[in-house]
């Protein structure tokens, strides 16, 4: 008997599965889809000098080559030594240092036009050496939102970042502002 009922719904499937019914809907006649944009994440570097006149801020404007909308992730790194076999440390902003004279930090805000870098600290900022202030570097790093959701994503490791956006030293834009 159960070998029967077996059949007969093994039969009733092979059925109901090979059945026609009617046509759908035709489908939409026009143009063939365009290619999406392939929106990628970018890194730029920058070097100038923090100083009176620039009111310790150093401001960066966008290119319109480099588009940035306001979900993604702005990123700012300082190049805080070379070491050994010319390897670039680079420490994600922001950074606070204890000098002679008491606090300083490096820090930087950001919209989708835009990027400014700026010393805070406790005492007078005229007071700080040119180690401090000439010659900065930063790498600046704009990561599409749709990256910056995963677990895998560390901030503070530039390497990762990059390996993320796919960019190699080749690829990075340097600027030096005036």
């Amino acid at each position: 008997m159960k070998r029967v009922t077996f059949l007969l719904t093994l039969f009733a499937s092979a059925l109901f599965i090979s059945c026609e019914g009617p046509a759908g809907p035709p489908g939409f006649d026009g143009l063939d889809g365009q290619d999406g944009i392939n929106i990628l994440g970018k890194v730029l570097e920058i070097e100038d000098d923090f100083t009176f006149e620039n009111d310790y801020r150093i401001f960066y404007e966008f290119p319109t080559s480099v588009e940035v909308f306001e979900s993604d992730i702005v990123l700012v790194y300082i190049l805080w030594e070379v070491a050994e076999d010319d390897v670039d440390v680079w420490r994600l902003l922001p950074q606070t240092l204890i000098v002679d004279q008491g606090l300083l930090q490096y820090n930087y805000d950001h919209t989708f036009f835009d990027v400014s870098i700026f010393l805070e600290s406790d005492f007078d900022l005229g007071l700080l050496g040119p180690g401090d202030t000439d010659n900065q570097v930063f790498r600046i790093a704009i990561v599409p939102a749709e990256y910056g959701q995963g677990a895998r994503f560390d901030r503070s490791n530039m390497q990762q970042v990059m390996d993320l956006l796919n960019v190699e030293e080749k690829d990075i834009s340097r600027i030096i502002l005036d």
